[in-house]
């Protein structure tokens, strides 16, 4: 059962849930994310920051990373640059592509992922963050590279289930509650981002 925020441990990673029906938990959501950037930042020496997101229009359990995209876009988000969009999605058919426009533009960015997954039957709603590398098309059995320096993921269908149909029958409200959630978030780490650059 959903119940708040909370972390455990996974194949040696911490990775923090919430529940996107809690949109008040947004701020502990950003000030996680905020933290992981940082870290990233001071260790890493880079300066930028990036969210890339993953997925498709042409169906609505994928469509998590491109809604959160062009919310962002709309939100005119100014510190943080943004890839993958409604209009212009990252999905597995050029992300290869994407990956060398990151190598070549953006090698200075700490890269945050976003994507659908699936996961536990009870934690459809629930959005993952953590740090490492993203595996997109994992929950529908497809083997594409390795993407980000932290990973957004919004659970949208159970894992039992892979059969790439299922992502089709997903509520767009759940994926819009999620998108909404992640965006709210983002758009909270730039202001804390711009309040530290006036310090």
């Amino acid at each position: 059962m959903k119940t708040g925020w909370y972390r455990k441990w996974k194949m040696g990673r911490k990775i923090y849930y919430f529940d996107s029906e809690r949109s008040f938990e947004t701020e502990a959501f950003a000030r996680t994310l905020h933290e992981m950037i940082g870290e990233i930042m001071e260790e890493e020496g880079k300066r930028g920051i990036l969210v890339l997101c993953i997925g498709t229009d042409r169906s609505t359990g994928d469509s998590l990373g491109p809604l959160t995209g062009y919310k962002l876009k709309e939100q005119r988000v100014r510190r943080i640059k943004i890839l993958g969009t409604l209009e212009r999605p990252v999905h597995a058919m050029n992300l290869e592509q994407y990956m060398a426009k990151i190598r070549m533009q953006y090698a200075n960015y700490v890269v945050v992922a976003v994507d659908a997954s699936v996961g536990n039957q009870d934690h459809v709603g629930c959005i993952t963050l953590g740090r490492g590398a993203l595996r997109p098309g994992l929950g529908v059995c497809k083997d594409l590279q390795a993407v980000g320096d932290i990973f957004i993921t919004g659970i949208v269908g159970g894992y039992g289930n892979y059969d790439p149909l299922m992502l089709q029958s997903v509520r767009l409200s759940v994926v819009m509650k999620m998108a909404d959630y992640i965006c709210e978030s983002v758009f909270l780490v730039e202001q804390f981002l711009e309040r530290a650059a006036l310090v």
